[in-house]
C-alpha cells in the first residue's frame, strides 16, 4: 500500500502559477504510475495529468496542456505538478493518486486504487 499527502495549494491570481506536491510513504513508489486529478463544486471529478513509474511518459488534460508540467522523483518519494499560466477555471480541489501498472488509459480514476486528501487551488480573476 501507499499513502499520499498533497500540499501546495492556495489562492493566486489569474496568470500566476503554483506548485503542488505529493509525498508518498512506503517503499515501493516505483511501482506505481502517479496521476492527478481536480473536482470542482457541482462537478466530475477529472483527469489532469499522470506520469509513468520511471518517468519518462507524461499525460496531460486538453485543458492543461502546455501550462501545467508533471514530474517525479523517484529517491524522494514525490510527485509534483507545476501549474503555470493558471486560469479562473483551474480552480478545484487537486488530489494526486496512484495505481500499479494497469492496461487502461491513465485518464480513468477508477484505475487508482490509492488517493491523497486534496488541496484546494483556488483561481481569482
Amino acid at each position: 500500500q501507499v499513502q499520499l499527502v498533497e500540499s501546495g495549494g492556495g489562492l493566486v491570481q489569474a496568470g500566476g502559477s503554483l506548485r503542488l506536491s505529493c509525498a508518498a510513504s512506503g517503499r515501493t513508489f516505483t511501482s506505481y504510475d502517479m496521476g492527478w486529478f481536480r473536482q470542482a463544486p457541482g462537478k466530475e471529478r477529472e483527469f489532469v495529468a499522470a506520469i509513468s513509474r520511471d518517468g519518462a511518459s507524461t499525460f496531460y488534460a486538453d485543458s492543461v496542456k502546455g501550462r501545467f508540467t508533471s514530474s517525479r522523483n523517484n529517491a524522494k518519494n514525490t510527485a509534483d505538478l507545476e501549474m503555470d499560466s493558471l486560469k479562473p477555471e483551474d480552480t478545484a480541489v487537486y488530489y494526486c493518486a496512484a495505481r500499479r501498472p494497469d492496461s487502461r488509459s491513465v485518464f480513468y480514476a477508477h484505475t487508482y486504487a490509492y488517493w491523497g486528501q486534496g488541496t484546494q487551488v483556488t483561481v481569482s480573476s
